[in-house]
């Protein structure tokens, strides 16, 4: 299997299968001399780690991370990074029924077609268990950015229900299973979640990724810009099917000059800006404005409700996914949408050092 790694000058591979003895991450390009431990890593595992509720999957793995490589007394050496975390709590047997039939909306039969063969345990490297190793890279590129740049993740949509902006509250959003900022909002899904779950289906969601501190001038124009790689890597996460920067599709139903992000002189002789409908990038390069991203994640295709599908040998059938999974995946995902968020902004850190100095 081919196209592993993501980034360019700080560059992250991940291994691993969903059932294998382990997974993890191989960073390279990180610089030397950053404060780095597995004790730093940790605490955005821990946030990302399955079985803490009753809306996500009750596979019960404490997600640790080991440091295999490129630290030495606390500090990164310039040398790859290797991160692993241990899979303790499979269930393969869960999915002996799946291993001849494809699941609608799974990545079963893609996968199939391409090698010829797949691992049906979990979804082998299809499965959302894989992003546990690009969260504990984020980390690392974390300790790149430094304290200048704070990036958080949270559910806005979850099954249709959007959140009131008006009730917008920060601290809310590590105070409900949902990463959601309104409680009210949250109330509400708990018992729509819980009448999916109950139902045997799942639900979808939409996923808002916020980046504050990031200077103006990162990214590059046309091939190599700033919103062109967040949503590569917005759209390498699993269940994710579409990615808006800033105001996204709504822009389309703008005028130009309710669009446009106007801009008065500023205290510090920077341009003090008005409104942000790009999302703070501009031409592809980052403005300094807050950059804004939302995912739209599918619900989960692994359900409890029999969906028509065929077999291996292209017998009509129905499939029931048993075992343990996520009613909705969009939950977990706002973890991993800050990691890639890391991933790429650190990779336009070093990108635009090189090219620049600055």
């Amino acid at each position: 299997m081919s196209m592993n790694s993501f980034g360019h000058l700080f560059r992250f591979t991940t291994w691993g299968e969903s059932h294998g003895p382990a997974l993890g991450a191989v960073v390279d390009g990180c610089p030397p001399g950053l404060p780095l431990s597995e004790a730093f890593i940790q605490p955005f595992l821990d946030r990302r780690r399955p079985g803490q509720s009753r809306f996500t999957t009750q596979r019960q793995e404490p997600d640790s991370v080991e440091i295999l490589s490129g630290v030495y007394e606390g500090l990164t050496t310039g040398t790859p990074i290797s991160l692993m975390i241990r899979n303790l709590d499979q269930r393969s047997k869960d999915y002996s029924e799946v291993a001849r039939k494809y699941r609608p909306g799974h990545a079963d039969y893609a996968y199939d077609a391409k090698y010829g063969l797949r691992d049906p345990r979990g979804g082998g490297r299809s499965s959302a268990r894989e992003t546990a190793a690009r969260v504990a890279a984020g980390a690392v590129a974390r300790a790149a950015l430094g304290e200048g740049v704070s990036i958080r993740g949270y559910l806005v949509e979850l099954g249709g229900d959007a959140i009131d902006r008006a009730r917008f509250d920060p601290a809310e959003i590590d105070s409900n299973p949902f990463f959601c900022p309104d409680a009210k909002a949250a109330a509400r899904w708990e018992t729509l979640l819980d009448s999916a779950r109950k139902a045997g289906s799942s639900l979808g969601a939409v996923v808002e990724v916020v980046a504050d501190g990031v200077p103006a001038g990162w990214g590059a124009p046309i091939y190599h810009k700033l919103d062109g790689q967040l949503a590569a890597a917005m759209m390498s996460v699993n269940a994710v099917k579409g990615v808006e920067i800033g105001d996204g599709f709504a822009a389309a139903r703008l005028r130009g000059e309710e669009n446009a992000d106007r801009m008065r002189p500023g205290a510090d002789g920077k341009p003090l800006f008005l409104a942000n409908h790009a999302g703070g990038i501009a031409g592809g390069i980052s403005t300094g404005q807050p950059l804004v991203v939302r995912l739209a994640l599918k619900p989960t295709s692994s359900i409890l409700t029999p969906v028509e599908t065929v077999t291996r040998e292209g017998e009509a059938t129905e499939v029931v996914t048993k075992g343990r999974h996520d009613p909705c995946v969009g939950i977990r995902a706002a973890p991993v949408a800050e990691a890639m968020m890391a991933l790429v902004l650190a990779d336009a850190k070093l990108m635009q050092r090189g090219q620049t100095g600055r």
